[in-house]
């Protein structure tokens, strides 16, 4: 007897199908990032012929691009043709306050792309496929592709403009004493933390070119910062009670985060603090971000997301132990770490 087929079977095929076809998705939405057309639409809608006029592109695929992004709400086509932008559309303009724009062409880069298509062989070999698509690592690569490594450091700046203010916010920083941001970027957070503490000093650590496009430059923190060029793998600037480390240890493998950790438990003072910023992957099935951010690090990166007995056993190795997890309201979280 041929096995009858169900409504529920159908429903869950195309299911299946449309996931299939998710990947059709970010190429639309980093193709209508590059183009600017958010910043185009700023003004309000127009016809899709103007819209290919000013971004030298073909009419007719630009109007197939932009009806797969009207399906996810973030363009909106017109009873007339023309295009506008929703309010989800507002964000990929380039001129507006956290702007996702360049986060979406940092994470849509080939860079990450083509891994994250190499899952299957990421799986039979065990973790990164970067040095077999682009002959050596990401952090090799970004050093050595000036343009490559302005897209990822600008996005992860605006990655992170918009949860910086909520994570300080959540944390009872000291009111003196020094702060290090080690592996800090353009110094994004750092601004934050010493724009709620007056009296706490700043140190932005990270390698020299990242530094050099910092953000500290600002009349209400003047005099309170300084840079520290370096490598955390080898050293991080000595005499803080309180160390950062954001969305840093999920690049790295467990024993390239020990030697961070172990690097940072060395240089704080007595009683100091380390503040590991990082997704900590919760239990259970429900979606979460660092999930999917996980894959992708499988794929690129040397490291991963953790959880939190993943975190505990990595802190246990370099002489530390949680004293609590603070969540942000964020994505990530702040796993507290002292002295074992």
């Amino acid at each position: 007897m041929p096995t009858e087929i169900s409504g529920g079977d159908r429903e869950a095929t195309r299911y299946l199908i449309d996931e299939a076809l998710g990947y059709v998705y970010p190429g639309a939405l980093r193709a209508a990032a590059s183009l600017g057309v958010a910043d185009l639409l700023a003004g309000g809608p127009l016809t899709v012929a103007d819209l290919a006029g000013r971004t030298g592109v073909h009419e007719d695929g630009l109007r197939r691009v932009l009806r797969v992004l009207a399906t996810r709400g973030v363009f909106e086509e017109l009873p007339d043709g023309r295009f506008a932008l929703t309010p989800t559309g507002q964000s990929l303009r380039s001129d507006v306050p956290l702007s996702a724009r360049p986060a979406v062409l940092m994470l849509t880069d080939t860079t990450l792309w083509r891994p994250a298509g190499e899952v299957e062989l990421s799986l039979r070999q065990g973790g990164s496929v970067f040095e077999d698509l682009f002959g050596m690592s990401f952090f090799d690569y970004i050093a050595r592709n000036q343009q490559t490594a302005a897209a990822f450091h600008t996005g992860m700046a605006a990655f992170s403009d918009q949860e910086n203010e909520l994570i300080a916010a959540s944390y009872d920083f000291p009111g003196s004493g020094a702060v290090v941001d080690v592996g800090g970027g353009h110094g994004g957070f750092l601004l934050e933390i010493l724009r709620r503490r007056p009296g706490l000093d700043g140190v932005l650590m990270d390698e020299e070119h990242v530094v050099a496009g910092h953000r500290l430059d600002t009349e209400e923190v003047k005099g309170r910062w300084r840079l520290a060029p370096g490598d955390f793998f080898t050293e991080v600037p000595a005499g803080a009670n309180v160390y950062v480390v954001k969305r840093i240890l999920h690049d790295w493998d467990d024993d390239g985060c020990v030697t961070i950790l172990r690097n940072c438990r060395r240089a704080m003072v007595p009683g100091g603090r380390i503040l590991v910023v990082d997704a900590v992957i919760p239990p259970g099935n429900e979606p979460h971000q660092a999930k999917a951010v996980d894959m992708m690090l499988m794929t690129a990166f040397p490291g991963r997301e953790r959880t939190e007995p993943e975190f505990a056993r990595l802190l246990a190795a370099a002489g530390l132990r949680i004293a609590r997890i603070v969540p942000t309201g964020t994505v990530v979280s702040i796993v507290e770490a002292v002295e074992q």
